[in-house]
């Protein structure tokens, strides 16, 4: 499905962000909102039913076709933050002359979603989240230290990369940030390990969603992901703060068996939003199964035009 325009837009700080839009030009304006952070997602333009939605994808600030990318070293990490792309995506959503759309978002997407419906309520029609996080502080720890109880000698070795430091996370995201790309591939390297043993458990999905050579978009992968969670998301108590979704439609798919974000986030998130549905899929983890992609699907036709 090849985008009806795209183009590169100036975000201020010296960084331009990747658009496309795909779908029926007339069709219900929904944006996607990819995961890792970090991650822009292949499948993005599937998302949606085409001939039914107007979808609008961007590349968040430092990853994929944006510029300037996180692989190297001199782009400025300080003005990447949550905030900074909650500011991107108003300021698209205003290039492209839309007045309000759907947010569709997954794993760090879902995190990102909540936070911009909570800053701009007004311009959220409906909501479809899927492998719901919110990177708060109990949920980081846990997948950065907690599930070390399944995998304790995966957890010896990513541990031992940073010597054993007390915040793994912090001592990733420094040496993420060392000039020499030997210090940074190591360190991209053994922090995509860990991600893919978290997964390697489940039944469905690529066995290694991350592993291979450390590739300019694996660096900025892992140096956006550590930047982030060091320093939590950017974030405060997305559940605590859920009253301001009030009236937002919204449906929640979770997988019960994911171990990268246990479905206790999503359990609370629901319980906290009364206009929120969540389907707890039995047989999925984080990557997803058959019955998954059908309670998406069952999300999309719900709010379909």
């Amino acid at each position: 499905m090849e985008p009806n325009e795209h183009g590169m837009l100036d975000v201020g700080d010296g960084n331009q962000v990747y658009w496309e839009v795909v779908g029926n030009p007339d069709g219900k304006p929904a944006v996607f909102l990819h995961g890792g952070p970090g991650s822009p997602s292949k499948g993005a333009r599937r998302a949606l039913d085409a001939a039914k939605f107007r979808l609008v994808i961007f590349h968040q600030r430092g990853c994929g076709l944006s510029t300037p990318h996180a692989s190297d070293p001199s782009a400025d990490m300080g003005v990447n933050t949550t905030d900074h792309l909650i500011a991107d995506a108003e300021r698209l959503r205003e290039h492209l002359g839309i007045e309000k759309w759907l947010v569709y978002g997954g794993s760090w997407g879902s995190t990102l979603g909540i936070a911009y419906a909570q800053r701009h309520p007004e311009r959220v029609s409906e909501m479809i989240l899927a492998s719901i996080t919110l990177s708060s502080a109990r949920e980081l720890d846990w997948l950065y230290r907690g599930v070390s109880r399944f995998f304790p000698e995966a957890w010896a070795r990513f541990s031992a990369h940073v010597g054993d430091a007390p915040d793994v996370v912090r001592a990733y995201a420094d040496l993420m940030e060392n000039p020499d790309r030997e210090v940074r591939e190591a360190a991209a390297l053994e922090w995509v390990r860990w991600e893919d043993t978290v997964l390697s458990l489940e039944d469905y999905g690529q066995p290694d969603v991350f592993a291979g050579r450390a590739s300019d978009d694996v660096i900025a992968l892992v140096r956006i992901i550590a930047h982030y969670y060091a320093n939590g998301g950017f974030v405060d108590n997305l559940v605590a703060h859920a009253d301001k979704l009030a009236g937002i439609p919204a449906v929640l798919v979770h997988g019960r068996r994911d171990l990268s974000c246990p479905a206790d986030t999503a359990y609370a998130l629901a319980k906290a939003w009364p206009d929120a549905e969540l389907t707890l899929v039995d047989d999925s983890g984080h990557k997803g199964s058959p019955a998954f992609a059908e309670a998406m699907r069952s999300a999309v036709r719900r709010f379909s035009p």
